[in-house]
This record gives C-alpha cells, sequence and structure tokens, in this order.
C-alpha cells in the first residue's frame, strides 16, 4: 500500500516539471542552449557593430521573415528602433527555423558577422530575393555590392 502514494507523487512531480517551462512561457528552443543573460539591443549592434563583431551576441524581437525553403534564417526587428532588423542565420539542416514562428518574440544567440558581397554576388541576391517574393528585378537600379550584418546563430527560443 506504501508504494502505491509514492509513486503518484513521483508521477505528478514529473508532470510538473514537464509542464512548467510551457506553462511558464519558455518557448520552443532551437539548436544549443542559451548562455547569456542579457540581451544587446538589436539598434545597438546596428549603430555600432564593429565591437561586437566575432563575439558571442543575444538578442531577441519579433520574427518578421523566415526563410521559405529550408527554414534557415530568420529576421528578427528591433524593439526599440522602428525598421531595424537583425537577419539570424543557421547552417542549413542543423537548425529549421518553422514558418509559424511569423509575428512571434524570439531570443537568439550567436556571433555577429559582417557579410561584404561583389557586385555579382548582389546582383545574384537581388535576383534570388526579387524571384522569392514575385518582384520585379532591375539590375540597373544596383548600383554597389551589399555589405550587411546577420547573427550566425547556435541557439534561439521561439515563444
Amino acid at each position: 500500500m506504501r508504494r502505491f502514494p509514492i509513486r503518484i507523487t513521483s508521477l505528478v512531480a514529473l508532470i510538473i516539471i514537464a509542464i512548467l517551462p510551457a506553462a511558464a512561457g519558455e518557448g520552443k528552443a532551437y539548436g544549443e542552449p542559451l548562455t547569456g543573460k542579457d540581451s544587446t539591443p538589436i539598434h545597438e549592434l546596428l549603430k555600432d557593430p564593429d565591437p561586437f563583431l566575432g563575439k558571442v551576441v543575444r538578442v531577441e524581437g519579433l520574427v518578421t521573415g523566415v526563410c521559405e525553403k529550408r527554414g534557415c534564417w530568420m529576421s528578427l526587428a528591433s524593439t526599440d528602433v522602428e525598421f531595424e532588423e537583425i537577419r539570424i542565420k543557421v547552417d542549413d539542416g542543423v537548425i529549421v527555423f518553422p514558418m509559424e514562428a511569423k509575428g512571434k518574440h524570439a531570443v537568439a544567440e550567436g556571433v555577429l558577422a559582417k557579410i561584404e558581397m561583389t557586385m555579382e554576388q548582389t546582383l545574384d541576391y537581388m535576383k534570388h530575393h526579387a524571384e522569392e517574393h514575385d518582384e520585379e528585378f532591375d539590375p540597373t537600379v544596383i548600383t554597389e555590392p551589399l555589405v550587411f550584418y546577420q547573427i550566425q546563430a547556435t541557439g534561439a527560443v521561439i515563444r
């Protein structure tokens, strides 16, 4: 008779432990667990990225876009400055961000990188972007190569 109450207590404890993170709004984790405690505002990264280059950063924001083909990137919008975004990129197949993440809050961690494209790469990229979004592509409006910053992510949590 004594074993039965102990088993029920253990079962209830396991259920509570399993449910608590979801109930607390922890979200769904992708990739490696996040290790940082404090997030750097996206605006701060983009305003002066050089001190952060090659370093692990943690950012958070609203998911405004997700790669429709492989889920290999998502864009996060700044929470403090309108129209500022940063791309969170992962190796294809290592982490797959779901399309349902759009409109949700995400926290991501990884190394900040500066991406400098050649003119040929820029034209290919812009053509590909236009095709993905059913937009017309006019190569004559592209006058200089793209330079942008992205986070090569190791992990993220989407709520």
